[in-house]
């Protein structure tokens, strides 16, 4: 083998290996594109989240509130019941 024929092999060689890094790296660029847009999705789904989450500790406190009514008013409805018994 000559010399230019060593140095075609030898360009042919490094170009295989440049375009081999070439598609690894657009691959990269691509599963680093993929996850970023996962994580964006993921972002606004805690977002979604964390706003219901809020409704709902809004919504227990509410109904807390009404729980300890409704234990009062059936406190006071069986004291009555038990009253009107103990007459009886």
């Amino acid at each position: 083998m000559n010399r230019l024929d060593a140095a075609i092999a030898k360009l042919s060689s490094g170009l295989d290996r440049l375009e081999a890094r070439v598609e690894e790296a657009a691959e990269r660029a691509r599963r680093t594109a993929a996850l970023e847009s996962e994580l964006a999705l993921l972002k606004d789904e805690r977002e979604r989240l964390l706003a219901r989450i809020t409704v709902l500790e809004e919504e227990a406190r509410g109904l807390v509130g009404l729980t300890e009514e409704v234990e009062e008013r059936l406190d006071g409805t069986i004291a009555e019941i038990r009253e009107m018994l103990s007459r009886n």
